[in-house]
């Protein structure tokens, strides 16, 4: 194993460290992450958003504690201690980004004191298929943009396929999530992938979103995202995601919690070269769905 996965930064830096150290005070509530996960910033964003009380737990995954592995023997991240039960409360574990987000959403669902829903949670029709399509693109992001993100950022000289198929691979992914916007007719009242609303789907994609300077760190060629003026009939679309885009990494909550950018550098160049031994790297590497 290379030792670059056992070293790293043991701690949030910059606006990160900031929000840390304000949830740092014991709570039953216990968000255990890493600064660099782009899982855990998922997670982290959205107890920011409806401004939730909790304990962030720093921890490095690669070194698997006995207490955290007692909680989540799966040892992942991000991984939110909650306590369930009647009268006499018991610790559990929930795990997978995405599960617990939305459970973060819908437990905390007092607008007037946990702020908006990130999922409309209404039950007439119109609600019902806006819930339902934000978890259809929701599946494309952890289907289809981040797994390409992944090809990407590991692609080396050495691999079977060129450099040019894992970008266009990752473009189509991101052009599609784009054009969902603008066929949808949202960019006509907010930035938001429903417009004036800010929601899960956006949270889902944001983290991937402040990490590509990274592909344009490491790669010959960069994102490859077209200029303005050079991008033919997906000229509309592009410009949606440029407006997504420039919203997206300006939110509070995401630069909330975010970290020095030249820490990123230095955590992802394990991954640029493709000898990082996270899960999702070795799963990237080998070709299998990310864990």
């Amino acid at each position: 194993m290379s030792t670059i996965d056992t070293t790293l930064l043991p701690h949030p830096t910059g606006a990160a460290a900031t929000l840390a150290a304000a949830h740092a005070t014991p709570h039953p509530l216990q968000l255990y992450g890493g600064w660099f996960c782009p899982f855990v910033q998922r997670a982290w964003i959205v107890l920011a958003e409806k401004r939730v009380p909790h304990q962030y737990v720093e921890i490095n995954p690669y070194k698997k504690e006995p207490h955290f592995l007692a909680l989540n023997p799966r040892g992942l991240v991000p991984t939110l201690a909650v306590e369930v039960g009647g009268g006499e409360k018991k610790r559990r574990a929930l795990y997978e980004s995405t599960v617990i987000c939305e459970y973060l959403d819908e437990s905390y669902s007092d607008e007037g004191q946990y702020g908006a829903r990130l999922l409309p949670a209404g039950s007439g029709e119109g609600e019902v298929y806006e819930r339902a399509r934000c978890r259809l693109w929701i599946n494309h992001v952890v289907t289809r943009v981040v797994p390409g993100f992944y090809r990407l950022l590991q692609h080396t000289p050495e691999k079977g396929y060129p450099i040019e198929e894992a970008r266009t691979e990752f473009l189509k992914g991101v052009r599609e999530f784009a054009r969902e916007m603008v066929d949808s007719g949202s960019g006509k009242s907010g930035p938001w992938f429903l417009g004036e609303r800010f929601s899960l789907v956006d949270v889902m994609l944001a983290p991937w979103a402040k990490r590509l300077f990274l592909i344009d760190h490491y790669k010959p060629g960069g994102v490859g995202i077209p200029k303005k003026g050079e991008r033919g009939e997906d000229e509309e679309v592009w410009a949606r995601w440029d407006e997504w885009f420039g919203a997206i990494v300006e939110r509070e909550s995401v630069k909330a919690t975010w970290s020095e950018e030249e820490k990123y550098i230095e955590a992802y160049k394990r991954y640029a070269e493709d000898t990082t031994q996270s899960e999702v790297g070795q799963a990237t590497r080998q070709g299998r769905s990310l864990p």
